[in-house]
């Protein structure tokens, strides 16, 4: 009597029906990678897009430094992205090794001469304008 009462609640109420939350966050997670894929792939043009622009207007170094630093920005937000799914299932709190991607990219940026600085901090930060684009273009 009392697992019918059981699996008449979990029929009618979805908060109770394990297989309806498994394919719910099985499908958030889906829309997760989708809107982690958009960022990179929106990232990526940027990048090619300021790149191109660095190198003609301030030449290759420049050009290059950017290239770079968009680089470990993308390996940034990845860590960070990857840190954020891992939320709720094998871990309580986003880590903290990706605050070590800006570090590194000073350090290299200031030990290396053929590396500027100031263009590898701006093209470490293009994934932030990626980001916002793509919230702003989210219905």
């Amino acid at each position: 009597m009392a697992s019918e009462t059981v699996e008449n609640c979990s029929s009618h109420n979805p908060l109770l029906d394990i297989d309806s939350s498994d394919s719910s966050s099985e499908v958030k997670s889906d829309e997760y990678l989708e809107l982690q894929f958009r960022v990179f792939r929106l990232t990526f043009l940027l990048t090619i897009f300021s790149v191109g622009i660095a190198g003609f207007f301030w030449g290759i170094q420049a050009s290059s430094s950017l290239f770079i630093g968009a680089l470990s920005g993308i390996f940034y937000f990845r860590l960070l992205a990857r840190g954020v799914g891992k939320l709720g299932t094998s871990s309580k709190m986003v880590g903290k090794v990706q605050l070590l991607v800006p570090v590194l990219l000073f350090l290299v940026s200031s030990r290396f001469p053929q590396l500027d600085l100031i263009p590898a901090l701006l093209g470490f930060l293009l994934y932030k304008p990626a980001l916002i684009i793509q919230f702003l273009s989210m219905p």
